[in-house]
């Protein structure tokens, strides 16, 4: 079932919003669930998203991270010599794409037993970091003026 939702009303009452509204627009466009996977949350910042590739070596697979973007690829080379008696396993080629929030980086990739297990963390910049503003009171003000003062007599 293919839902075309309209976010034009949303765009005339807000600002920087865009790119969430593409990212929900194109959640229908991979339709595709091949091959399987699961996202887990391993902690407040960690995550790790286990694709099951069974069949594809380390050399069949392809990880690229770009800007807020993780595609992962996988293409295995034919062997012209086999002859099928019966294909049952569904070894095509295929990308998988995973929209990535900001300051998410991969920290690491491993195929293990049939799973490709990639490891991800957000890291926010200390810059961007809640912090603590102190508040200024009068009391503290005038004291402080006060001593000021006595330092300059």
């Amino acid at each position: 079932m293919r839902t075309n939702l309209d976010f034009s009303p949303f765009y005339r009452s807000s600002i920087g919003f865009d790119r969430m509204f593409d990212l929900l627009g194109n959640t229908s466009l991979n339709a595709d669930d091949w091959p399987p996977y699961n996202i887990v949350k391993l902690g407040n910042d960690a995550y790790r998203i286990a694709i099951a590739v069974a069949g594809f070596a380390e050399k069949d697979l392809t990880i690229t991270h770009e800007a807020n973007m993780l595609v992962v690829h996988g293409a295995k080379s034919e062997d012209e010599d086999a002859q099928y008696l019966h294909q049952g396993l569904a070894i095509r080629p295929f990308a998988r794409r995973f929209e990535l929030a900001d300051h998410v980086i991969v920290e690491g990739a491993k195929l293990e037993n049939g799973l490709l297990l990639i490891n991800l963390k957000r890291e926010i910049p200390e810059e961007m970091k809640p912090r603590r503003v102190a508040i200024e009171t009068e009391a503290a003000k005038s004291a402080a003026n006060q001593i000021e003062g006595e330092k300059a007599a």
